[in-house]
C-alpha cells in the first residue's frame, strides 16, 4: 500500500470488514448506515493502530477466506459430533484430556485466531498459553487419542494460519 496512505488505512481488510459486519447489523439497507458504517471502519483503525505496531504487514486474503469457510465447516460439524457424545456416550466412557500443541507460529494475530479458531469448534476449548508463546494447552471433551487431536489441530488449522500470515 502506498505510505501516504498508510495513515488513513492502517488496516484496510479490517476497515472493509467492519463495515460489512456494520451493515449486515442494520435492518434494512441505506446510503446512510454504507457511509456510517465506512467512517466507522476507517476512524476505528486509526484509532487503535498504535497497539498494532508489529502488525503483519502481507497476509494472504483469499486463504483467508477459506479458512473462515472451514471453520464455519468445522463449527458445524462439531456442534452435530458433541451433541451426538452428551446424548450417546455415558460419562464413565468420557475420554477427556488436556493437550498441548506446540506451535511453530510466531505471530501473536495467528496464534490468536488458531487460539479463537480452536475454543470456537465445540468439543475444545484453549486454556493457555505459555509465557514463551511456543505452545498451547487445549482441553478436549473426548480425546481418546490425544496426539491425534494435537496433529489434527497442527495440520487442519496452524498449516493454514501459516499460510495466510506470508
Amino acid at each position: 500500500m502506498l505510505k501516504p496512505l498508510r495513515w488513513l488505512l492502517p488496516h484496510p481488510a479490517l476497515t472493509l470488514l467492519m463495515a460489512a459486519v456494520w451493515m449486515l447489523l442494520q435492518p434494512e439497507f441505506s446510503a446512510g448506515m454504507a457511509v456510517f458504517g465506512l467512517i466507522l471502519g476507517i476512524v476505528i483503525p486509526i484509532g487503535t493502530a498504535r497497539w498494532w505496531p508489529d502488525r503483519p504487514e502481507r497476509i494472504s486474503l483469499g486463504r483467508a477466506l477459506l479458512y473462515c469457510l472451514l471453520v464455519i465447516w468445522d463449527i458445524v460439524v462439531a456442534n452435530v459430533q458433541v451433541a451426538w457424545i452428551v446424548l450417546t456416550k455415558p460419562n464413565a466412557k468420557m475420554r477427556p484430556a488436556w493437550v498441548v500443541i506446540p506451535l511453530d507460529l510466531r505471530e501473536p494475530e495467528a496464534i490468536s485466531i488458531l487460539a479463537g479458531t480452536i475454543t470456537l469448534t465445540p468439543g475444545t476449548v484453549s486454556a493457555d498459553l505459555s509465557n514463551d508463546g511456543r505452545s498451547l494447552l487445549v482441553h478436549a471433551l473426548d480425546a481418546p487419542d490425544p496426539d491425534a487431536v494435537r496433529d489434527d489441530i497442527k495440520q487442519r488449522y496452524e498449516r493454514r494460519l501459516r499460510e495466510i500470515f506470508l
